[in-house]
């Protein structure tokens, strides 16, 4: 917006860099520029000031896809003067040159007329296309159908305009079929995390699973380890058993050999003494043979006396003294000799 400063007899107009200056006086053009500054009589002048910075025009359309389903688009279009003078040709772009201010909307004469021609490629394209394929490929596809269809359209540059940019944010649906829409995809989203859910308790029972076997074969791999133990023990205590046992059974085995060679050695002891004295007794038997019997009787008396420890009476006669005395003398005169024989 320009600043008008007011004197008595003239006026002052100061404009900024970004506006194009157009000053008509008497009805013919005498400066143009950006960013002018002059003095004038408002009399006989008259000014018109034409934007020249870029221009963004927000826009909102509301159509109906081939399937018949509302649909809304929204976006922004960029745009901005290039030919001043043709633009203030096509629209009235004059200044109060009271206030400094535009006597109409020109900016708003130009919105409505790149929304309309913006609206045109974008409804066209919607009542062609069916919403699903709208939704997926509708933001890209509306926005390079009205870039296309823009600085193809000579209406623009008759105007001395230039698109700059064109922008679509979203291509929406009525709430009610948005929600219907997004219900099978929820659904979905929910199937997949219910499988993820699913797996997911899966592995942990595997995973609790392969621990148990795991313990378990720990516990039978202990078990059996135990049992060889027990059986290797079993075994060791056999085996020492055994040789106990064997040891014990040839220790008795001596002790019996032993036993036997002492036993048999006494028996030879008893049977060699028992045959001295059989032999003994035998030669004193051949000895007695041969003896009178009054030699016997005087022998057996002699024993006898050297056995008796007390007589209480004895009976002596003459005629048995006699003979008896006589083979006692006899009898052991023999005896001396044959001991001395054998000596």
């Amino acid at each position: 917006m320009s600043e008008i400063q007011r004197y008595p007899i003239v006026r002052h107009l100061r404009a900024e860099p970004s506006f194009h200056i157009l000053r008509f006086r008497r009805g013919k053009l005498v400066a143009s520029g950006r960013g002018l500054a002059f003095w004038f009589r408002p009399l006989n002048t008259s000014v018109a000031e034409i934007p020249m910075d870029d221009r963004e025009l927000p826009f909102l359309f509301h159509g109906r896809a081939k399937d018949f389903q509302d649909t809304t688009v929204q976006g922004v279009i960029t745009f901005r003067v290039v030919d001043p003078e043709r633009a203030a040709e096509r629209v009235d772009f004059a200044l109060d040159l009271a206030t400094g201010a535009t006597l109409k909307q020109p900016l708003e004469k130009l919105a409505g007329l790149m929304t309309e021609l913006a609206q045109q490629f974008a409804l066209g394209y919607l009542a062609r296309t069916e919403l699903r394929h709208v939704l997926a490929e509708g933001v890209d596809e509306i926005r390079e159908r009205i870039w296309q269809g823009l600085r193809e359209d000579t209406a623009l540059e008759t105007m001395g305009l230039e698109l700059v940019a064109v922008r679509v944010g979203a291509v929406k649906p009525v709430a009610e079929v948005e929600k219907a829409l997004q219900i099978p995809v929820r659904e979905a989203i929910q199937q997949e995390a219910d499988v993820a859910t699913f797996q997911r308790r899966a592995q942990a029972v595997e995973k609790e699973r392969a621990i148990q076997e795991n313990e378990l074969q720990n516990q039978i791999e202990l078990t059996r380890r135990e049992a060889n133990l027990i059986e290797q023990r079993g075994e060791n205590e056999k085996k020492r058993a055994t040789d106990e046992a064997e040891a014990a059974r040839i220790g008795a085995e001596a002790e019996a050999e032993r036993t036997g060679i002492g036993a048999r050695a006494q028996a030879e002891s008893i049977a060699a003494l028992e045959q001295a004295k059989v032999n003994a007794e035998r030669d004193r038997m051949e000895i007695y043979r041969d003896f009178p019997t009054e030699r016997l009787l005087g022998l057996a008396a002699q024993r006898l006396a050297g056995k008796l420890q007390k007589i209480e009476h004895l009976n002596l006669t003459p005629d048995l003294m006699g003979g008896l005395l006589t083979n006692l003398v006899q009898a052991g005169t023999h005896h001396l000799e044959r001991e001395g024989a054998k000596n």
